[in-house]
């Protein structure tokens, strides 16, 4: 991970900036990540290096990021040395019992053996809502959140263009599959964040014996296994992020983007790096999908809606659908943004129990069920899912405004949509899908 994070000084800016003011904000410092290495930043860097031994130049280098990296990732080790009690480490590191005992199964608290590294998990959520999405972000979150509770497994789905991890996490003992997946579309990142907080929010539930929604956690784990594959497009995310501003990828996508002099760049981008996108290339209808965006416009790698050659030439796509077909998936979620709805049908195949669930989504949520319009109803996830395996799979169009949607909404957003996603894992559990 310390290979991805730049060296940064005074007058930088983009959202690793953003990420170093997370780190320092969640250590003590009064900072409000914006992005912007200004002068309160530089003296938030130069109090840390004080503080913990590091040469006091202002520059966050590797050592300064290293510093940084247990309140990035939310936990730090400690070896047990005689007289640690639970208690007391506890206190030490500002976090709880319950959290040090979830993170380190099996221990006994009173008789902790000495020589033993624990896991110091941190007194905050590790999936940050206060700066951009990006692939560095995630995996900070993916090591974090395995860290802080070790019933999760991880692993990836194979590579982007760029050769970024697709990372998925699982939680559950179940054998009924469920999967969501986010940010198919570059600008609409915000949907990552989102469904990676409901896997912290579950976890934490399972592991405190609680509820997520309002449904008692354990039965969910139990009868229920959840994959989710936050950022199914890390290279246009960056892209659209900031994280990715220099060298021939970037330089290439912005001679793509002057193809279409109207799409904002990189704002407007939704596509993958080489201008496919992603979420055009499923086998669904999709020679219907190219006629569609070819009379729209779109005959050539760019921005949006350039649906490629073939399916599946966009490698991001390829991996997620030759993953799905190794599972045994129940009901699939594949958020974007915006609009504040529920797409439930693909053309006339109507799984059962597809629209009741659908409606269950409408009311927790306050989103409208819809069908999709014909015009963007080809060659998506969803689309080939409920194709190939006649199941409930659904779009969920999150949030109002204009792709990419501010932080802002995050709360709402999430808020809107706990419900939904807690209600997939019970429609699976009880058997509707």
């Amino acid at each position: 991970m310390l290979d991805d994070l730049k060296t940064l000084r005074l007058g930088d800016m983009g959202p690793q900036v953003s990420l170093l003011q997370l780190g320092l904000s969640r250590r003590g410092e009064l900072l409000t990540p914006d992005g912007i290495f200004g002068n309160n930043t530089y003296t938030a860097v130069l109090s840390f290096q004080s503080q913990t031994g590091l040469k006091q130049d202002g520059i966050a280098g590797p050592r300064t990021w290293e510093g940084l990296m247990p309140w990035l990732t939310g936990y730090l080790t400690h070896v047990i040395r005689r007289g640690d009690t639970i208690y007391r480490l506890a206190q030490r590191y500002d976090t709880t019992i319950s959290l040090l005992e979830t993170a380190n199964p099996g221990l006994n608290p009173y008789n902790l053996p000495v020589g033993r590294t624990l896991v110091i998990p941190l007194d905050f959520p590790v999936v940050p809502d206060s700066v951009p999405f990006t692939s560095t972000v995630l995996a900070l979150c993916v090591e974090g959140l395995r860290m802080r509770f070790p019933f999760l497994t991880t692993g990836t789905l194979g590579d982007s263009v760029m050769g970024k991890p697709l990372w998925y996490l699982r939680i559950g003992a179940g054998q009924r599959q469920v999967l969501f997946n986010a940010a198919h579309h570059a600008n609409e990142w915000i949907t990552g964040p989102v469904v990676l907080r409901f896997l912290e929010r579950y976890a934490g539930a399972r592991a405190a014996g609680g509820a997520i929604a309002g449904i008692p956690a354990a039965s969910l784990y139990e009868a229920t296994s959840l994959f989710v594959v936050p950022l199914v497009n890390p290279d246009g995310v960056n892209l659209v992020t900031g994280e990715l501003d220099r060298g021939p990828y970037y330089t290439a996508a912005r001679r793509l983007g002057e193809n279409y002099p109207g799409i904002s760049f990189p704002a407007g981008w939704k596509a993958n790096i080489e201008g496919i996108d992603p979420n055009l290339q499923y086998p669904a209808g999709w020679e219907e999908a190219r006629r569609i965006k070819a009379a729209q416009g779109y005959t050539r790698p760019g921005p949006r809606d350039y649906v490629g050659t073939a399916p599946l030439e966009a490698p991001e796509s390829r991996a997620l659908y030759r993953f799905s077909l190794h599972q045994d998936f129940r009901l699939t979620l594949s958020y974007h943004t915006q609009g504040r709805v529920i797409y439930w049908r693909y053309l006339d195949y109507e799984p059962e129990n597809a629209d009741t669930i659908a409606e269950a989504f409408g009311q927790v949520s306050g989103y409208t069920v819809s069908d999709t319009p014909y015009a963007s109803g080809f060659a998506g996830y969803k689309d080939w899912f409920i194709q190939n395996y006649n199941r409930p799979g659904y779009t969920i169009e999150a949030g109002l405004g204009t792709a990419p949607l501010p932080l802002s909404q995050f709360d709402e957003i999430y808020g809107n949509n706990e419900g939904i996603m807690a209600g997939a894992l019970a429609a699976v559990r009880d058997g509707l899908a």
